[in-house]
Parts: structure tokens; sequence; C-alpha cells
């Protein structure tokens, strides 16, 4: 008479395999944690003064051109001429020239890519070890330019941190900040301010 493996046995088995299934082909556990991944916020480039700039209309070589934007905020494109850019973000620049060239053409459809990041540039002196002029590619925070200069001296007053913040037909604004308030402080992210094109760090 044929015996059979018990009930409990099978089940045991047919676990172990199905255990070494998933562990030799996880493929779709990766793709399942890949589709609940979002994606992180992005927050607009704004352009400024030596900033280059591609600009593309479909279907239209001449007005497609590589600008760089002028001290004067603006840059110069065929036909329509001169553009503010300076304090714009890619995509209000992109709205213009399409609101612009829509006069000449019917149908316009354009795209601003900012090919070099030439304008996002902060002032950093007083007593830090290497004061000077620092071209920055991406936000960067008030720590993160105080290490790039080199951290502290030995003579500085870091919790007397003055960030001088220039605007356009306004007073510079002067804020003081403390270091030791983003450092040991719970809210450290409100005070680690992300700085501005043209803004002047003086550690005192």
């Amino acid at each position: 008479m044929e015996k059979h493996p018990p009930k409990k046995l099978t089940m045991t088995l047919a676990a172990a395999v199905l255990a070494a299934a998933m562990l030799f082909n996880p493929a779709p556990a990766r793709a399942a944690a890949a589709d609940e991944r979002t994606p992180s916020p992005h927050l607009d480039y704004i352009i400024g003064p030596e900033d280059v700039l591609e600009i593309s209309v479909w279907k239209n070589s001449d007005l497609s051109k590589t600008v760089m934007v002028r001290p004067d905020g603006k840059i110069s494109l065929p036909l329509i001429g001169d553009v503010r850019a300076s304090g714009l973000t890619p995509e209000e620049l992109r709205e213009n020239i399409v609101k612009e060239l829509g006069e000449y053409q019917q149908t316009v459809v354009a795209s601003v890519i900012v090919d070099q990041i030439n304008s996002y540039k902060v002032f950093v002196f007083g007593e830090v070890a290497s004061p000077g002029v620092y071209s920055l590619k991406r936000r960067t925070s008030l720590v993160q330019v105080i290490a790039m200069a080199g951290g502290f001296n030995q003579f500085a007053s870091r919790n007397d941190i003055i960030v001088i913040r220039e605007s356009d037909g306004e007073k510079s604004k002067r804020t003081v900040i403390r270091f030791d308030d983003i450092v040991y402080s719970e809210k450290s992210t409100e005070k680690n301010i992300v700085l501005k094109p043209g803004d002047t760090v003086f550690v005192p």
C-alpha cells in the first residue's frame, strides 16, 4: 500500500519552496517598493544675471537660442527683442515668451532650460577660515556656506552671525542668527536659513 507524506510535512515543504522563490526572485518586492516612492518636492529656480539659458521654440530654429542673462536682468531674442528674465522661474519666462511670440504666430510651443547657473553667489567675510565669494549650484543653507568657508576661527562670535539680504527697490534686510540655536534648538531648521543669490554672511 502506497504511503503518503503527512499533511503537515507537505505544507512545510511548500512553505520552504515559496520562501526560496521569494529569496532568489525579489524583483516583485522591489518593484512594489519603487511604486510606493513619491518624487521629492521641487523648488523652482529663480533666474539671475549671468545665467545661461537654452530657449527652444518648436519648429523655429531662428528663434531657438542659447543666451546669457545680461546684468540688467534681460535677454534678447529675435523678433520679440528684450525680455526680462531675472527674478523669474524658467516656467514664468517660458510663459512670457509664448505670450510675446503669440502676437506673430498662432501656435507657439517653447521651453526654457537653465544650462548654466552663474548667478547664485553669496559673500562670506569676517572671522571664518576662508572669507570670499562663493558660487553655488544648488540650494545651500547658512551652515553649509560656513562649512564651505572653512568654519569659524578662534576669534569668531558665532552667536552673532549677520545675514544681509538685498531686495530690489527696498532697503537691505539684516538678520542676526545664533549658531547655537541652529545646532541645539528644536527649531533648528527655521534658523538654518537657505541663502539667496547676493546674500552676505558676516561673522564678527
